[in-house]
């Protein structure tokens, strides 16, 4: 089954401080989605990917959606069917951006 890289071209960073507020979010049970943790640049556009997607993005060394689901799904505390949707959903977006390829 192929796993997912990311594009080497792409330039990236984790954002420490709202790192943390996401963090302290989700241990709260509050909503993380619109905190930016990591910066993504690319052909001169930068994204934003919020805690799940710096996670999924830093687990794009060849693991496969399902490996990612596999070991996300504790932290994220979700149904395994919803974090599978969400992952699979991102990644074809990061596909479509060219961030990131299957191989």
């Amino acid at each position: 089954m192929p796993g997912f890289y990311r594009n080497p071209d792409a330039l990236w960073r984790e954002e420490d401080i709202p790192k943390e507020q996401a963090v302290k979010g989700l241990e709260q049970g509050e909503d993380v989605s619109d905190i930016g943790t990591s910066i993504v640049l690319l052909h001169g556009k930068m994204h934003t990917f919020n805690i799940l997607g710096t996670e999924v993005w830093k687990l794009c060394e060849g693991k496969t959606a399902e490996e990612m689901v596999s070991e996300l799904k504790d932290i994220f505390e979700v149904e395994p069917a919803i974090l599978k949707e969400d992952i699979n959903s991102f990644l074809i977006n990061l596909k479509e951006l060219g961030l990131v390829y299957e191989e």
